[in-house]
């Protein structure tokens, strides 16, 4: 898929983003979007095109000064498997970190994904900010079946072993 171009979005996009949005809705893979909401929001998109044509989305939504989530992540069907959703996330977790996020968060019917991409699946509760801006408004509040996802994006430190001097230990 070399042919394939990645590039952010812009408001005159959001109707082409709509409608690939609206086309996943109806596979039951998303929540509807508005296209007030992503025209207000075309800015936090990044894109696949090819030919002019929009292939491809995911959204950088904040959800507080310290997460955002990966949403609205779709793929035309002819342009799955070949790696255009993992390239997509991995520019959302670059904007993510530039734009000094903590945890990178995503909800979905199908961890796998997210798994290969380094998320752990938590308990939906422990994301807070999603769930007190989404999700008690959401139709599927209390039958919802999508997993909570979450990838740190700070640096982890290795805590390396020192020597230490010889030290008695009692031993009972």
């Amino acid at each position: 898929m070399t042919d394939l171009l990645m590039r952010p979005a812009t408001e005159p996009d959001a109707e082409a983003l709509h409608a690939l949005i609206a086309a996943h809705v109806a596979e039951g893979h998303l929540l509807p979007r508005q296209l007030d909401d992503i025209r207000a929001h075309a800015d936090r998109f990044v894109v696949c095109e090819q030919n002019g044509a929009i292939q491809a989305c995911a959204e950088l939504a904040p959800l507080s000064k310290d997460v955002a989530e990966v949403r609205s992540l779709v793929v035309a069907g002819t342009f799955r498997r070949a790696g255009v959703a993992a390239r997509l996330v991995e520019e959302i977790n670059g904007r993510a970190k530039t734009a000094g996020f903590k945890t990178l968060t995503a909800f979905t019917h199908d961890a796998r994904f997210f798994v290969r991409q380094g998320f752990s699946i938590v308990p939906r509760i422990w994301v807070t900010e999603k769930v007190s801006k989404d999700c008690f408004t959401c139709p599927f509040l209390f039958g919802c079946k999508q997993y909570a996802m979450v990838l740190s994006l700070e640096p982890v430190e290795r805590y390396l072993a020192t020597p230490s001097a010889p030290h008695r230990v009692a031993v009972a």
